[in-house]
C-alpha cells in the first residue's frame, strides 16, 4: 500500500510517499480501507519533531490520527463492509491506503454526509467534547470561553457548549467572526480589534486552543473557583492557586462512545464542519503547508482515490 512517512524530523519536506506492507498484525484491531485522512496540528508537531511520544527510534511513522473508510478486517462488533469513521493512536497512521485502528477508537459513519466529510471529525470533535465536557465538567448555564472559535476544535466546540445550554464567547478573527457566531457563539471577539478580556467576565470554563499569551491573559477573565483546560501547553500554576483556577494540559483519547454520538448529532443536522480543500495522497506536503501557513476555514484531508 502507499503511505506518507517521515524518516526524519523536519519541514513539509520530509514527507514521503513510501510504497509499504498493509498492517498484518493487527492485535484485535480492525483493518480499514482509507477513504479519506484528516490533517490536524498533532500531525505538523510530530513532523516537527516536537511531540514527546514520538521519538527518532519510532521512525519511520506513517502521519495520521483520524480516517474514514470501509472495514476489511473484522474486529469488536464492526462486520467487513462496515462504513466507519476513526479516531486513531499514534502509532497507527492514517495518512494510507489502509490503517489499522483499535475498536476503541472506531463508530459507524454518519449516514447523511459523504465518505470523505467523515474523516474531518473524528480527533478535532473528540478533542472540543472531551475537553469542554469529560475535564471542564461545563454544564448549561454557565459561561464558557473558547479561544479558537472558527477553527477545527473551537468550531465543534461552540457548537456542542451551545447545545449543551451554555452562555458561549469565542475569539477569531477576520471572517471568522462570522464563522463562530454561525456556529452558534452568543458573542464573538475579534482579538484584532478589542481584547477578549473587555467582553468575557466571570467565566466559567476556558477551553484554550491557542496557549502562550492568550492563556496567561485568560485567567482575568475567570470566576474565582473557575477551570482552564488547554489542548495545547501546561497552563501557569502559579495564576491558577492565586485563584483557585482548576487546571489541566489534556490529550484526546479515542473513544467509540463519543464517535457514535457525534454520527448522531450530525444525522440530526445538530452537528457540522467545512472542508476547506482536499488533496490526493501523493500531495501530502502542499495539504501540511496549507493547514500550516495559511490556516484555512476547515478542515484539510487526504483522500485516497
Amino acid at each position: 500500500m502507499k503511505a506518507i512517512r517521515i524518516h526524519r524530523f523536519g519541514g513539509p519536506e520530509v514527507l514521503q510517499l513510501d510504497e509499504i506492507e498493509k498492517p498484518s498484525t493487527l492485535g484485535g484491531k480492525l483493518l480499514i480501507r482509507v477513504v479519506a485522512a484528516s490533517i490536524n496540528p498533532v500531525d505538523y508537531k510530530i513532523r516537527r519533531g516536537g511531540y514527546p511520544r514520538v521519538t527518532e527510534k519510532d521512525l519511520p511513522i506513517t502521519l495520521g490520527r483520524d480516517v474514514s473508510g470501509v472495514v476489511q478486517l473484522a474486529a469488536g462488533d464492526f462486520k467487513v463492509g462496515d462504513a466507519v469513521y476513526a479516531h486513531l493512536d499514534w502509532a497507527d497512521g492514517g495518512y494510507a491506503e489502509y490503517a489499522a485502528a483499535a475498536p476503541s477508537g472506531v463508530a459507524l459513519a454518519p449516514k447523511s454526509i459523504d465518505p470523505i466529510s467523515a474523516a474531518a471529525f473524528p480527533l478535532a470533535a473528540t478533542t472540543a467534547w472531551q475537553g469542554l465536557f469529560d475535564h471542564g465538567g461545563l454544564k448549561a448555564g454557565q459561561t464558557v470561553l473558547i479561544h479558537g472559535g472558527s477553527g477545527g476544535v473551537g468550531g465543534f466546540a461552540v457548537q456542542f457548549a451551545k447545545a449543551a445550554g451554555a452562555h458561549v464567547i469565542a475569539t477569531a478573527s477576520g471572517d471568522g467572526v462570522k464563522i463562530a457566531r454561525d456556529y452558534g457563539a452568543d458573542e464573538v471577539v475579534d482579538y484584532h480589534q478589542e481584547k477578549f478580556e473587555d467582553v468575557a467576565k466571570n467565566v466559567d470554563l476556558v477551553l484554550d486552543l491557542i496557549g502562550g499569551e492568550t492563556a496567561i491573559r485568560s485567567f482575568a477573565v475567570l470566576k474565582v473557583g473557575g477551570a482552564l483546560m488547554s489542548a495545547v501547553a501546561p497552563p501557569d500554576p502559579v495564576l491558577a492557586a492565586a485563584r483557585s483556577i482548576r487546571i489541566e494540559r489534556y490529550v484526546a483519547k479515542p473513544n467509540s462512545g463519543d464517535l457514535a454520538r457525534f454520527a448522531t448529532m450530525i444525522d440530526a443536522g445538530r452537528l457540522r464542519m467545512a472542508v476547506a480543500k482536499t488533496f490526493p495522497l501523493a500531495e501530502a506536503q502542499a495539504a501540511t503547508r496549507l493547514l500550516e501557513n495559511d490556516h484555512p476555514r476547515g478542515k484539510v484531508l487526504l483522500t485516497m482515490g
